[in-house]
C-alpha cells in the first residue's frame, strides 16, 4: 500500500515538473521594445506551458522567416505584406491582435514646425521643406514600410545627408535620433518606454493614417510540416483570450495605455 502511494507521488510530482513545450514566435522590435513581452510571456507559460521563444526582428525578415519555416509563427504590423504571406500559402491565416499609433519625435525646438501640422503627409513634407534631419529605420520593418508609404503619399523621395537610414530597430533608430536631435516616426509603445529621451518630444499623432495594427500568423504546416501548429493555435487562442485582454489594456506607463486589445 505504501509502495503504491509512493509510487503515485511519483508519478505525480514528475508530471508537474515536466518541462514546457517551446515554440518559436518572430516578432517585431517595437513589440519589443514596448515591454509588453515581459508581461505576458510569464503568464504565457503559466497558462499554457508554452515557453515562447522569440525572435525580434523587423516585419520583413519575419515574413522571410515565416517563409522559410524558421518560426512556428509571427507578430507583425504590416497589413499588405501579411496578406500576401496567406495569399502564398506560408501562413493559414491572419488574426488581429491589438493596435496602437505611429506617432512622429522630433527636437522640442520643432524647426519643422509639425505641431502645427495638419496630416501626417503634411508633416512629411514639413521635414524635407527645409531637410531637418531625420532618422529612418531603412531595415523592411512594419514601421520603415509606414513610413515609405507616407513620403509616397506625399509624393516626395527621401535623400542627401539630412536622411539618415540606420538599418536597425526602433530601439537603437530612437537613441540615434536623440543623439543627432532628429526627427523620427515611432509606434506610440516604443516611444513611452524609451528612457534616452534627449530634448525629443512627441510632437504629431491622431491621424488616421498612423494607424498600427498588430496581427499573429500562424506558419502554414503544408509548407513547413516541422513547425509546432498545436503549440501555435494554443498561442493564438490565449492571444485572443480575456486574460491577454486583460494584460495587454492594462500595460500602462505613466498611466498611458501603449497598446488596445481588439482581437476578434
Amino acid at each position: 500500500m505504501i509502495r503504491t502511494v509512493l509510487g503515485a507521488l511519483g508519478m505525480l510530482l514528475m508530471a508537474s515538473a515536466a518541462p514546457a513545450e517551446d515554440m518559436k514566435l518572430a516578432v517585431t522590435t517595437s513589440f519589443h521594445n514596448s515591454g509588453l513581452a515581459d508581461i505576458l510571456l510569464p503568464q504565457i507559460k503559466a497558462d499554457t506551458e508554452i515557453d515562447v521563444q522569440l525572435l525580434v526582428v523587423g516585419t520583413g525578415q519575419a515574413i522571410k522567416l515565416a517563409e522559410a519555416g524558421d518560426v512556428d509563427a509571427i507578430l507583425v504590423h504590416s497589413r499588405t505584406a501579411e496578406d500576401k504571406l496567406v495569399a502564398d500559402g506560408f501562413s493559414t491565416h491572419r488574426r488581429e491582435i491589438m493596435y496602437n499609433d505611429f506617432v512622429y519625435i522630433g527636437p522640442n525646438a520643432d524647426p519643422a514646425k509639425l505641431a502645427g501640422g495638419s496630416s501626417a503627409i503634411d508633416a512629411m513634407r514639413l521635414i524635407e521643406a527645409i531637410q531637418a534631419p531625420f532618422v529612418s529605420r531603412g531595415d523592411d520593418s512594419g514601421t520603415h514600410k509606414k513610413e515609405l508609404s507616407l513620403w509616397a503619399e506625399a509624393k516626395l523621395t527621401p535623400e542627401g545627408r539630412w536622411y539618415n537610414a540606420v538599418g536597425a530597430g526602433m530601439g537603437a533608430a530612437l537613441n540615434t535620433a536623440a543623439g543627432l536631435n532628429a526627427y523620427i516616426i515611432a509606434d506610440r509603445a516604443s516611444w513611452l518606454n524609451f528612457g534616452n529621451k534627449g530634448d525629443l518630444a512627441l510632437l504629431f499623432s491622431g491621424d488616421p493614417a498612423l494607424f498600427n495594427q498588430y496581427a499573429y500568423l500562424p506558419v502554414s504546416p503544408s509548407k513547413h510540416d516541422h513547425v509546432k501548429a498545436q503549440l501555435a493555435e494554443k498561442l493564438e487562442a490565449w492571444l485572443t483570450s480575456p486574460t491577454a485582454s486583460k494584460l495587454i489594456n492594462g500595460y500602462k506607463i505613466n498611466g498611458e495605455a501603449l497598446f488596445v486589445f481588439n482581437a476578434r
